[in-house]
């Protein structure tokens, strides 16, 4: 819910404000110089975070965006190629930084319903040795998929793509925004999605529900890189333990609300589905995002859907012509989707 308490707030998990627990937290919070590497907070905070992961270390960013393009920056070379996703947070809303900051040159793949690239095809687009190719050195991945349903990559996935980057020389970065989802999801410890790529970040701002945050996790020569790119791209933070006080919060109290996101989440799907103008499958409801489109048979509101939900104080995003996306979080509980189904049911 926003603070406005009225509006239910369905647009991304992004939106959530910090819990109780994390607000009086941070009153008695042990400060120092995060750029000198000096602040308590945040290096405790690190060395959890790439303890959860199984990685040797750990770097606290202001945002995603800047984690996975840190990240990029240390696998890669000015010329070099990266292969994603063409419906990759990476390639479609970080600003194009990859190749404006980095000169990486990125290979698009088709993405899969959920959320995988076909094996043959990553192995087929990495570059043979030849003058008039970019080389390719890193293979990036997206852990929940956030354009592909929510859906969670396998470990056994995560393992054969590891493979194929290991025999052609590749690194392999995991955009684990939503790996606690993914986790949840396959009821599986964490670190059996991350044993098998080079580094990878995950929110503390999405379903952890932290007001601000991503971690990188990574190897020390990796991390020690890093936070040399981290500082150039303006992402050295002082006095940063404020931020990762709510981070430390969330990796201790915030794990078990991701089940129940994933829960709310399909009473939503199923509700929707009970609506016979509404087209959505079941089937690919794994987490805490559900998409849906209006039959053709409502083409008339399809392209108002949205304004007449905020009129009624429920906003989401449709994010491509008649294809609406829905997130639980933190701030959204079962009374809310009970509100929500009802106002879809009067209007549809």
């Amino acid at each position: 819910m926003s603070k406005d308490s009225q509006i239910i707030d369905l647009r991304s998990d992004t939106v959530t404000l910090p819990s109780p627990d994390m607000l009086s937290a941070i009153a008695s919070t042990e400060l120092g110089d995060d750029v000198f590497s000096e602040d308590p907070t945040v290096n405790n905070l690190q060395k959890k975070a790439a303890q959860i992961m199984g990685k040797e270390d750990a770097l606290i960013v202001p945002s995603g965006t800047m984690g996975n393009l840190v990240s990029i920056l240390v696998h890669c070379s000015r010329g070099d190629e990266v292969i994603l996703g063409h419906q990759a947070h990476t390639f479609l809303y970080e600003a194009g930084g990859i190749s404006a900051f980095g000169g990486v040159h990125s290979r698009q793949l088709k993405n899969n319903d959920d959320g995988t690239i076909n094996i043959n095809e990553i192995k087929d687009s990495i570059r043979e040795e030849n003058v008039h190719f970019p080389p390719t050195t890193l293979i990036c991945l997206e852990n929940t998929h956030n354009r592909c349903y929510g859906a969670p990559l396998t470990p056994s996935y995560m393992k054969e793509v590891g493979a194929i980057a290991k025999e052609n020389a590749c690194k392999v970065h995991l955009d684990g925004a939503r790996i606690f989802n993914a986790s949840v999801a396959l009821d599986i410890d964490v670190k059996e999605l991350t044993k098998d790529v080079d580094s990878l970040t995950f929110c503390l701002s999405k379903g952890l529900a932290s007001p601000v945050g991503s971690i990188i996790c990574g190897n020390h020569n990796f991390i020690k890189r890093a936070r040399h790119i981290r500082k150039a791209l303006g992402g050295g933070m002082r006095q940063a333990g404020i931020i990762a006080k709510f981070g430390e919060v969330s990796l201790n109290t915030m794990l078990t609300q991701i089940k129940r996101d994933h829960q709310n989440a399909m009473k939503l799907a199923k509700g929707l589905n009970d609506i016979k103008s509404v087209n959505i499958e079941l089937d690919k409801i794994h987490s805490n995002i559900v998409y849906f489109k209006l039959a053709k048979s409502q083409s008339d509101i399809s392209s108002k859907l949205v304004k007449i939900m905020e009129e009624k104080k429920i906003l989401f995003f449709e994010v491509s012509p008649n294809r609406y996306r829905l997130v639980t979080h933190y701030g959204i509980d079962s009374n809310h989707i009970e509100s929500v189904l009802m106002i879809f049911n009067e209007i549809l």
